[in-house]
């Protein structure tokens, strides 16, 4: 039995240290004084210093903020819609279709979701001017994919709810909508929020829909990174990774604690 679980803790450790290590090379490095890369020459904050100057680089990390917040708020919105409707009405016309076309991305690979998408952008510019590849397209696209994702993640916390909940709620005179704002979405929180986080994250690094979607003066901060790697590895490209790293992993500490603080809140009471 020693052995086994011997076993099974170094192969954990193992699997940790390949996903970590080149993290913390990276963040390491974000801190190195020599131009290269990857040769160590002693401490420095330079390159967080120059990162401060480089506006494209800064441009490019807000706008992915800005189209990973808004793709998080979106994708969580209609996938917890999608996810209910799959859930709670098992049979209608068309829910097999409906079903397919939400779970496509899942499988799709994004360079086809990208393709397919820039044609249909491009077509409706013709013919209506709008929209114009940008922010907006950007938005759309991981909007597309992220709602798959989304799905998956609250329609799994939805097939475990207590549906009896919803049942007491209903016997007790509330009406239909009532008792999915005020019962079933306080159930699903935590599941909403993971949704939120892993359509963030995949917003975050996309890079195949962003190329296919961008517009001029409309690079995300993947974009950049990728267009600046193929010259060369940029010591400002590891002070930014790192940085990014820093805000998405206090986000999620943040965000589990918080959950963690909730999940224990709501069990003393019900014991109580």
């Amino acid at each position: 039995m020693n052995r086994f679980r011997w076993f099974g803790r170094s192969w954990l450790t193992l699997g940790y240290l390949f996903l970590y290590i080149p993290i913390i090379v990276l963040v390491v490095f974000s801190f190195n004084s020599s131009k290269q890369a990857m040769v160590w020459s002693g401490f420095s904050l330079q390159w967080y210093r120059e990162l401060a100057n480089d506006t494209e680089i800064l441009s490019g990390f807000l706008l992915s903020l800005k189209i990973a917040t808004l793709t998080a708020c979106s994708s969580v919105l209609l996938g917890t819609f999608a996810a209910y409707v799959l859930d709670r009405y098992r049979r209608f016309h068309g829910r097999t279709l409906f079903s397919g076309m939400v779970n496509a991305p899942l499988v799709m690979p994004e360079v086809i979701i990208g393709l397919s998408l820039l044609l249909t952008f491009v077509s409706l510019e013709k013919l209506f001017g709008f929209p114009q590849r940008g922010m907006l397209t950007i938005w759309l696209g991981h909007t597309l994919l992220g709602m798959a994702y989304a799905t998956v993640v609250v329609q799994s916390r939805l097939r475990e709810f207590d549906r009896s909940l919803e049942e007491a709620a209903m016997d007790m005179g509330c009406r239909p909508h009532q008792v999915f704002f005020l019962v079933t979405l306080p159930n699903i929180t935590q599941a909403l929020a993971a949704a939120w986080l892993l359509t963030f994250t995949l917003s975050l690094d996309d890079v195949v829909l962003s190329a296919f979607l961008t517009g001029p003066g409309y690079s995300t901060m993947p974009i950049v990174i990728f267009s600046r790697a193929r010259l060369g590895l940029d010591p400002r490209v590891n002070a930014v990774a790192a940085l990014t790293i820093a805000v998405v992993s206090i986000a999620v500490v943040a965000i589990s604690a918080n959950l963690a603080r909730a999940e224990r809140q709501q069990k003393n009471q019900v014991a109580s």
